[in-house]
């Protein structure tokens, strides 16, 4: 479906020690996917859910830290490019395919937060697993310098609708959005000490309190939480150990 969050990839400087943290506090498995240098976080069946890879020496060399990436599904890979610099976004790596896999671009919105836009190639595609299904994702978060603005271009793009705004408080407006009637995601003011706008993706747990605790143990970092959000779900941000931001979401403690 157009405009739907469908992968998720973790660049890092650490692939061995990324995976046995995220295998302990997900509770992925890993496997080969078949290309050198780049495997998979499981699932339930060993069904593929994320991508891990090593950051390339480009990215080193800019120091940019470790990082999870999502890939939004397009149409036409190559036109949605075109309409992002149209909108004044970025290309940060132009199109390009994995013959039989994907079709894929790097890009980031007007204001600098990162994703890839890409249009499967496999037949048939893969089933989706049923929402809450731990190790999925179950939220989208964007930290943004102004949300009118970016709602706005994701609209354009990809026929995102706008969902109820929450008054945070001095954190301001918490703007859901969403696509075909479901919400699944919500964008915010990002605050001052964060260098700058960026997209938090929140993985599916059974509870919070045991996968914090791995957090800790496994030398990742709790940033806030746990808190209650609406709905009944648990939530806590936090840091891997090799700095890459990710978030938990469960349905009890």
């Amino acid at each position: 479906m157009t405009g739907k969050f469908f992968w998720y990839e973790l660049m890092t400087s650490d692939p061995e020690a990324a995976a046995k943290f995220y295998g302990d506090v997900v509770g992925w498995g890993i496997q080969e996917s078949g290309t050198e240098g780049y495997r998979l976080f499981t699932v339930t069946e060993g069904r593929g859910t994320a991508g891990l890879m090593a950051l390339p020496d480009h990215l080193r060399d800019a120091k940019v830290p470790p990082h999870w990436m999502g890939y939004i599904a397009v149409e036409d890979v190559d036109e949605t490019v075109e309409e992002i610099e149209d909108e004044e976004g970025t290309i940060h790596r132009e199109p390009f395919e994995i013959p039989g896999v994907i079709r894929l671009a790097v890009v980031a919105d007007p204001q600098g937060a990162g994703f890839i836009v890409a249009r499967g190639l496999m037949e048939p595609p893969p089933t989706e697993l049923a929402p809450g299904t731990p190790g999925t994702v179950g939220w989208h978060e964007l930290y943004t310098g102004n949300v009118e603005e970016a709602f706005d271009f994701y609209e354009s793009l990809f026929g995102w609708t706008k969902g109820d705004a929450m008054d945070m408080g001095p954190a301001g407006i918490y703007q859901l959005f969403g696509m075909g009637g479901m919400p699944v995601g919500g964008m915010m003011k990002k605050p001052e000490p964060m260098p700058m706008p960026a997209w938090l993706y929140y993985f599916n747990v059974p509870a919070l309190d045991a996968a914090t605790e791995k957090v800790d143990a496994g030398g990742g970092k709790i940033l806030m939480g746990p808190i209650e959000v609406p709905g009944g779900l648990w939530i806590v941000q936090a840091t891997d150990p090799q700095g890459a931001h990710f978030a938990l979401v469960a349905p009890k403690r």
